[in-house]
């Protein structure tokens, strides 16, 4: 049953495949693909807004990430160009979009959050500035505040920002963004720059690229899963770009909310071991022993003003000692993929960026 199953998938892509391919046009076929974990309203919206996309020769595909209400029902019912495949239990969003990524042909593929909202020419302005270079293999859109844009004003959203970087202890922020200090949307990160790394809230990857480095993590299942691909991808030699006239909100938090104790644990677990899985062996011999002395400081922190945390932060550095083979086996792989140094990926880092943040309070993040 199971191999029966699979042949309907590969015969359902090849069929796909061939009816994309016969359109009438030279644009590149591009698969968005929304991992779902529940929400009606969410979903919905989601899906009314990329029915007004602009762009022609796209796919949409939702990976069921075991859900329980009826939201993928009245979707199917509601949006007919619509394919939804189930994973059959929650995936996380890393597993979910390899789940849906092995399931699609497209020389580009977007990982969309559900919660999401997209101005039409979008994607347009993606396939555009990707089709100029095929060294760059990811793309993020300027992401907005979608509460903010309710109330009439422009905002940077915290999960990407006009673009994420990582500073020089590993600890990721964006343009626009350090922490929960977001800044208003001036124009003042108006220009395609290269970024460090592109938010899963809104990503664009080139499908060859993802292919040869592996995909996502799924052992991330939630939280920096984009950073680790995105750093993979930059030693690997490629570019990762933000592109401000792409424009897509986001609502946020949708599903795990700002202060929920598994994020907590993922943000903390997910950073040590991208730190340790991607950093070269000369950054790695300074920056652990810097980090782990950091992370006993956050513990210090949480149980002064938020004791509620401390077990998750312990769980997270118990998981990632317990894990610590595992973890150096990829490493491994990884390393072996390295084209540039990272004197050079980190060159525009911005130094102690967050530490600073912590320390001196209010900062921008575009030094000017």
């Amino acid at each position: 049953m199971r191999f029966q199953n699979e042949s309907r998938i590969i015969d359902t892509i090849k069929q796909h495949s061939r009816q994309r391919s016969s359109a009438k046009t030279s644009a590149p076929a591009v698969d968005i693909i929304i991992p779902h974990f529940n929400g009606v309203e969410i979903l919905d919206k989601c899906l009314a807004s990329l029915e007004k996309t602009s762009y022609t020769n796209l796919s949409i595909v939702i990976v069921d990430n075991g859900t329980v209400d009826e939201s993928l029902k009245l979707a199917a019912e509601k949006y007919k160009r619509i394919r939804i495949f189930s994973a059959g239990k929650n995936l996380g969003y890393a597993g979910g979009c390899n789940f849906g990524f092995q399931r699609t042909r497209g020389k580009y593929v977007v990982f969309l959050n559900n919660d999401t909202e997209q101005e039409p020419d979008w994607l347009e302005r993606l396939v555009e500035i990707a089709e100029k270079d095929e060294q760059i293999a990811a793309l993020q859109p300027k992401l907005l505040s979608m509460h903010a844009k309710m109330h009439g004003e422009k905002v940077f959203d915290y999960a990407g920002a006009a673009g994420g970087m990582l500073d020089a202890l590993g600890y990721p922020y964006a343009r626009g963004r350090v922490f929960n200090s977001v800044e208003a949307d001036h124009g003042q990160y108006d220009t395609t720059e290269d970024i460090f790394w592109a938010s899963g809230a809104a990503m664009m990857v080139r499908r060859a690229v993802v292919e040869q480095l592996g995909g996502f993590d799924s052992e991330f299942f939630a939280h920096m899963e984009e950073i680790d691909l995105c750093w993979r991808m930059k030693l690997a030699g490629y570019r990762v770009v933000c592109v401000p006239s792409a424009v897509v909100y986001h609502y946020g938090g949708a599903t795990l909310a700002a202060g929920n104790p598994r994020k907590i644990y993922l943000n903390h677990r997910n950073n040590v071991m991208m730190i340790v899985k991607n950093a070269s062996l000369g950054r790695l011999l300074w920056l652990f022993p810097v980090r782990l002395a950091l992370e006993l400081a956050s513990l210090l922190y949480y149980q002064c003003y938020a004791k509620e945390y401390v077990r998750y932060v312990w769980r997270a550095l118990w998981w990632n000692l317990k894990h610590l083979p595992e973890t150096l086996s990829k490493r491994r792989t990884v390393q072996t993929m390295r084209k540039c140094h990272d004197k050079e990926i980190f060159k525009n880092s911005g130094g102690l960026v967050v530490l600073k943040k912590v320390i001196f309070g209010r900062m921008k993040t575009n030094g000017r």
